[in-house]
């Protein structure tokens, strides 16, 4: 049987193009399907429609939208199974994680289905009393949704969500690791109502990214851009970004601490570090990198720490790649050649592929080591010692990152003084770092990007101001 090709969705039609790229299962190695190689003229094409649409959707009656995307969340949930099929598939975890990305991303099309109604200008007072204004609040248009693998239902639907919502077209580029969830994301909201053109998808492989990509920001219909990825790729779209005068959203990566104060609940920061660390097997912007644990319950806390990893991850994890996981046997390895000691996990064990690898715990980590400031984005998580509220912040914001941050005590006075001082984008007290749900705005501070997804915030990056006066 042939396998099954990945088509674009452009002007809500199936596009086939002649060259394809594997798409193989992390778990497995095996090819799971092929996905079509876009090209600069098929991002262009892709452009045009959301370009012929914006002013359609524009003008569409807000309850209309919002009828479309609660359609859009009940055919999610009808199709479930088969949307869960395709992210472990792709991207090699369990069907636990499918089933929690299925989850938060059905509540997210819900939310903002119920705000769009809310979307309004306002009325300022001239200094002129013969003299009226108002601010009405308009989409920019076209928007380039640029969207990764890791958490795919959740940042791929995440992406074109609120531009759509706020009355935006979209052309969302999907993950090359995952081409068919994102498909698929597309489909549903086409089949939903949405207007042809007004979400389109494309995907293409690594040689073609750089081209596609620019040919995309530079595209004098596209208005805005978002990009939620590495912080690597990330300065290269925000230089591409500046160069084409787009404004952009970008949610980066992260180097994220949890703090375990010396009142905290040892049992709950345990659990919480552990999950942190090494759901989604690490690969995620907001996981537990840096464990920053008070010195008077640092050797409580380690054992603790040790019993719990052992339970919740017996087995070694999948990773996106080999990569990923040599990357990260080279952080530890230099680690321990500089005087870190290994708590869990074995570097040179040898696991059913080379894309697996056992969480691995360091202590005695200090700041010559590459993995005190690299982001490991694997099953690795670092732990360090202090003894005052100073130097725990110090260590906190000792990063370019800035994204999530965890800290675990029974005071809360201390918990916002903490919150008050790590210079990150959430602070979660007495919970992991990971955290991301359509109430709460999510984004970073410092290299982990700038501006908002969820909520309300979420919509405003995609609605810009017109002052409209007059006299009489």
């Amino acid at each position: 049987m042939a396998p099954h090709i990945v088509p674009f969705i452009i002007n809500g039609e199936e596009c086939f193009v002649k060259d394809t790229f594997e798409v193989k299962s992390p778990a497995t190695g095996e090819v799971v399907h092929l996905c079509g190689v876009a090209t600069v003229s098929e991002a262009n094409a892709a452009v045009e429609a959301a370009a012929a649409a914006a002013t359609v959707w524009r003008d569409m009656p807000v309850g209309a939208r919002r009828d479309i995307l609660l359609r859009a969340a009940d055919l999610m949930h009808q199709k479930r199974p088969e949307l869960g099929r395709h992210l472990v598939a792709e991207i090699g975890q369990p069907e636990g994680w499918a089933e929690f990305n299925l989850d938060v991303t059905i509540d997210m099309i819900k939310d903002a289905a119920g705000r769009i109604a809310t979307l309004g200008g306002y009325v300022p007072r001239p200094a002129d009393p013969d003299t009226s204004a108002m601010l009405w609040r308009e989409p920019y248009g076209v928007v380039l949704a640029i969207a990764p693998w890791n958490a795919p239902y959740i940042l791929g639907t995440r992406a074109f969500l609120y531009p759509i919502a706020a009355g935006c077209t979209v052309v969302l580029k999907g993950s090359e690791f995952a081409p068919r969830v994102m498909q698929s994301i597309t489909s549903i909201f086409n089949e939903a109502g949405l207007p042809k053109g007004v979400l389109n998808f494309i995907s293409t492989n690594p040689a073609n990214a750089p081209a596609v990509t620019d040919a995309l920001i530079g595209n004098p219909h596209v208005k805005k851009v978002n990009f939620t990825g590495s912080t690597a790729v990330g300065r290269i779209v925000g230089k591409l970004a500046g160069y084409y005068l787009k404004p952009i959203v970008l949610e980066l990566g992260g180097k994220a601490p949890a703090i375990v104060w010396e009142d905290a609940n040892l049992d709950l920061a345990a659990e919480c570090c552990s999950r942190g660390a090494f759901l989604n097997s690490g690969q995620i912007c907001m996981s537990t990198e840096r464990i920053i644990v008070h010195k008077k319950v640092s050797e409580a806390f380690q054992g603790k720490l040790q019993e719990a990893v052992k339970k919740m991850w017996p087995d070694a994890l999948v990773h996106i790649n080999p990569q990923a996981v040599a990357k990260n046997k080279k952080l530890v390895q230099d680690a321990v050649s500089k005087g870190a000691s290994l708590l869990n996990g074995d570097i040179d064990a040898e696991e059913a592929s080379s894309t697996r690898l056992r969480p691995i715990v360091i202590a005695k980590v200090t700041s010559d080591m590459d993995i005190y400031k690299q982001e490991s984005f694997g099953t690795s998580v670092s732990l360090l010692e202090v003894d005052s509220e100073e130097e725990a912040l110090r260590i906190a914001n000792d990063t370019e990152y800035g994204l999530a941050s965890a800290v675990f005590t029974e005071d809360l006075r201390t918990g916002f003084r903490f919150a008050r001082g790590i210079e990150t984008g959430a602070v979660h007290i007495n919970n992991m770092s990971v955290h991301d749900e359509a109430a709460l705005p999510h984004g970073g501070a410092k290299a982990s990007g700038y501006g908002r997804f969820n909520a309300s915030a979420g919509l405003d990056e995609y609605l810009r101001t017109k002052t409209v006066t007059w006299r009489g």
